[in-house]
């Protein structure tokens, strides 16, 4: 094994957990900072990491202080792109000097936004490809892959091909990239196909590419992506139909992140999704129909006021 890290996951819902209990399991010392239900657990039984090969408890230490990142040369930054500059104000006092800090989140700007809170510390953008759930407190299921691409970085206490090295070590496939930003874009269209369709139909990914006129619905959703990021300058790498195809071919059973919020009562990132795309391409003299559609209908949902009906 490489050399043991010390490492601290801010947020840690299903990305963090997953991420978070496979360097544990490596034998790196995780700390993860979630809610009270699922450090209450992970305190008595273990974080249970079940994933497509194995299904086993795993031990690490577990927090709801955002303290805890104390000491940590590496935190995966996973909290809702809502929280990023909230939370990185509460881990600023208690962040090492020399730490890394890794934002693996949904959307485009996080690690922009992060830097802004954490100006003194190295902050990177990491773009994650993993379908995981929740299943319980405490408990983590993974359905399907787990690849991380990272843009090029470096602390005074880590470096991006230290951090890769560890990650693929604990059986997590990671690559460093010089277009993160393409790459982040790349993953944001994919979740503007499938996240606001799979939240308002509260279906998985294969089953909503059956529905008649979905897959026309996504090639506009698509084509709407592709002019505003073509008009921020933005190089979109890879086959992005391709790649569309594949996601409900690996991920056939998978509930986007947007219908588990919903379905939890709980506010989306859609804001920072669709919503993105109608707000640079309104800034931006594009035309974005389908993606307001799909981001106005979720935001209808998550009103505050269907919970209380």
């Amino acid at each position: 094994m490489t050399q043991a890290l010390k490492v601290a996951v801010m947020g840690a819902g299903a990305v963090g957990c997953y991420y978070g209990g496979m360097l544990a399991r490596a034998g790196h010392e995780v700390v993860l900072i979630a809610r009270p239900q699922h450090v209450k657990a992970i305190a008595r039984d273990g974080l249970r990491l079940q994933t497509t090969t194995f299904d086993e408890p795993v031990r690490l230490a577990a927090s709801t202080e955002a303290s805890a990142v104390q000491g940590a040369q590496l935190v995966l930054f996973c909290v809702k792109s809502t929280d990023t500059e909230a939370a990185g104000a509460q881990i600023l006092p208690h962040l090492a000097p020399d730490a890394l800090v890794l934002c693996l989140q949904n959307g485009v700007d996080n690690a922009d936004r992060l830097r802004t809170v954490l100006p003194q510390h190295a902050v990177a953008a990491a773009v994650v490809y993993v379908a995981t759930e929740m299943a319980g407190p405490g408990h983590v299921k993974h359905h399907g892959r787990g690849e991380l691409v990272i843009e090029p970085c470096l602390s005074a206490a880590m470096s991006g091909e230290a951090v890769a090295q560890a990650l693929i070590a604990a059986g997590v496939p990671t690559e460093i990239s010089g277009n993160v930003r393409g790459a982040l874009w790349a993953k944001l269209i994919l979740n503007c196909a499938y996240n606001a369709v799979s939240a308002i139909t509260q279906l998985p990914y294969g089953k909503t590419v059956q529905g008649e006129g979905v897959n026309g619905l996504m090639r506009d959703v698509v084509a709407e992506c592709l002019a505003v990021a073509k008009a921020e300058g933005v190089q979109v790498p890879g086959d992005v139909d391709a790649a569309i195809r594949k996601i409900a071919e690996t991920m056939p059973s998978q509930f986007s992140s947007t219908a588990q919020d919903l379905a939890r009562g709980k506010p989306t990132e859609i804001d920072y999704l669709n919503g993105l795309i109608v707000r640079r391409g309104e800034a931006l003299g594009v035309a974005t129909p389908a993606n307001r559609v799909l981001w106005a209908l979720v935001k209808l949902m998550e009103a505050p006021e269907r919970s209380t009906r």
